[in-house]
């Protein structure tokens, strides 16, 4: 007699809710499907690979509605690239070898726009076989067709006969590597189903394993970014349980572990950027709707680093100091903040200007971005103090002081041999600025100019874009001694991804920004710090290179051990304190 399966979904049901208090929710990872005679499929040790991992796999079907595809990221955690056939050559601008083997042109398209849609969302993508050669296609890199016809030397057999649980050969792996450091060994043991295989590495990506006879085993990214692509089957080793792949998928799952809770985290707070220049490129037509390749902030950016807002400044170069020139400098500034409101209106669906700390959390609550207003160089009020009620009234958060060079008000951190600090009219200016609620900015100040500011204000002061001098020797950075005066008098100093205040040579990198800012912790306690870009004024880093990788700064705290509560006031919490102080008038 046959025995029924010993199965109940009563006993199931009963037991899954007397576990549900303990439940953690695992990240979903999307797997992109394989598409062939009408049927969508996806081989078994994909999913059993994520699942040992400790993800939640959900199958991609190849489709064309982008708005599907776009939501479909919005609820996705991580993105693994799976096997499949060969990458039409017409969309990498090629005509066909002879020894292409059979295309999918459906998969192809999708998957193209998959890899950069995720990219530019920083969700976390592992490609495998056929996935790192869509991922490095996408972002620029080039394929070979055929290795075996196109490769010059004599390549070994990468299409094994040998069960496809079973390595087949042997791969150099290079010392520093993520993978290295994933497999902690310098050659690892793979199985091979290709003929196909990355020719050069995508701008962004370096080869980290290659095979016996110089084929592109796999790619990872050079710029922070959680992407890696091996040219193997990692998923096969599973099916016969040997663990020896897992390293691969448990990354990838952890990495979204890591990309979930930092979008949970933004969810529940406010994310403020004290300081972008975007208004410097009206005059190149941007359209801050659209993904604008000419600037660093815009909607979709914005949304995509899960950034609420930003104060953007009329930015003034230092010029003549006649009185038709400050009359122009006064002038230019009003109409950079009619622009930005001009900007902001074309919009209104979807951002809105925002005046207080208050208006922030409204606009969040409304799923509205927020435009914050400010002015860069004090040059703007010319000697008329009376400027400087009047910017308020239009709705300036802040006036930083001066930029690079003296003006009336004070001396610049830059080309101010004379030492000058705060001049009379200048210390006016400040308690003008205490007395209708306008915030003092003293990045790009002089030393003088710092402590004289700290000595006359009545409210704690800013440095809206801001690094430490004791990490890169910068007059516009704060020494350790600037830095706890002005956490004396409950001030914040937002570090600046700028990559001149953060490394005196070679290229910054996110690391950079987050040794500046424990190093300013430290100085100054978790109360006094957060972040002022400089995106579109020169600012961008590696790593953090735009609005829309924002999300990897988040990671990078939560790597650190910050805390939600830390978290928060760094992404704006403590300069919105002084917001709220200096606006009690």
């Amino acid at each position: 007699m046959n025995k029924l399966p010993d199965f109940s979904i009563t006993s199931a049901y009963d037991a899954l809710h007397r576990s549900f208090p303990g439940y953690k929710v695992a990240p979903m990872i999307g797997l992109t499907g394989n598409f062939r005679d009408g049927d969508c499929t996806l081989a078994e040790g994909y999913y059993q690979s994520i699942l040992k991992a400790g993800g939640v796999p959900v199958i991609l079907p190849p489709f064309e509605e982008t708005d599907a595809l776009i939501s479909a990221l919005d609820s996705l955690d991580g993105i693994l690239l799976t096997g499949g056939a060969d990458i039409n050559p017409l969309y990498l601008g090629e005509e066909p070898v002879m020894e292409l083997h059979g295309i999918n042109p459906r998969r192809d398209k999708q998957e193209l726009l998959l890899a950069k849609l995720a990219a530019d969302r920083q969700i976390p993508i592992l490609g495998i076989c056929r996935g790192i050669q869509t991922m490095n296609a996408a972002f620029g890199g080039t394929l070979y067709q055929d290795i075996h016809s196109q490769m010059e030397g004599k390549c070994i057999k990468h299409d094994q006969d040998l069960d496809r649980g079973y390595a087949s050969h042997t791969v150099q792996i290079e010392e520093g590597s993520l993978l290295h450091r994933l497999f902690n060994a310098d050659t690892l043991a793979v199985n091979s189903f290709h003929h196909q295989a990355v020719k050069e590495a995508a701008p962004g990506f370096r080869v980290c394993a290659r095979s016996v006879d110089g084929v592109i085993e796999a790619i990872e990214s050079t710029e922070y970014k959680s992407m890696l692509g091996v040219q193997w089957h990692p998923e096969c080793f599973i099916l016969r349980g040997d663990e020896c792949m897992m390293p691969l998928f448990r990354w990838l799952v952890g990495e979204a572990t890591s990309f979930k809770e930092a979008k949970r985290l933004h969810e529940r707070m406010v994310t403020l950027d004290s300081h972008c220049d975007t208004p410097m490129f009206f005059d190149q037509h941007i359209e801050f709707g659209s993904r604008d390749p000419k600037i660093l902030v815009d909607l979709h950016k914005m949304t995509e680093g899960h950034l609420d807002a930003t104060i953007m400044v009329a930015y003034l170069k230092q010029l003549e100091r006649t009185d038709e020139a400050l009359l122009a400098a006064t002038a230019k500034a009003d109409r950079i903040l009619n622009e930005i409101e001009a900007m902001v209106a074309k919009h209104c669906t979807a951002v809105d200007i925002a005046y207080t700390p208050a208006d922030l959390y409204r606009l969040k609550s409304e799923g509205k971005k927020a435009i914050m207003l400010g002015i860069e160089n004090g040059y703007a009020i010319g000697k008329d103090i009376r400027n400087v009620e009047r910017f308020r009234n239009r709705g300036v958060v802040y006036m930083t002081l001066c930029h690079n060079g003296n003006n009336d008000v004070c001396g610049s951190a830059r080309y101010n041999d004379e030492g000058l600090g705060m001049s009379a009219f200048g210390e006016q200016v400040i308690r003008e600025m205490n007395r209708v609620g306008m915030m003092v900015d003293i990045s790009h100040a002089g030393e003088q100019t710092f402590y004289d500011a700290l000595n006359i204000s009545s409210k704690p002061i800013v440095a809206s874009h801001s690094s430490a001098r004791a990490l890169c020797n910068h007059p516009r950075n704060l020494t350790d001694a600037q830095l706890k005066a002005l956490a004396d008098k409950g001030g914040v100093a937002q570090v600046t991804l700028y990559n001149g205040f953060l490394k005196e040579e070679g290229t910054a990198t996110i690391l950079d920004a987050i040794e500046h800012l424990n190093h300013m912790v430290n100085i100054m306690g978790i109360e006094h710090v957060g972040i002022g870009t400089d995106f579109d004024g020169d600012g961008g880093i590696v790593g953090c290179a735009s609005a829309s990788e924002l999300i990897n700064f988040t990671r990078c705290l939560l790597k650190e051990r910050y805390s939600e509560e830390d978290i928060r006031r760094i992404w704006g919490g403590n300069f919105l304190r002084v917001m709220e102080e200096v606006q009690k008038v």
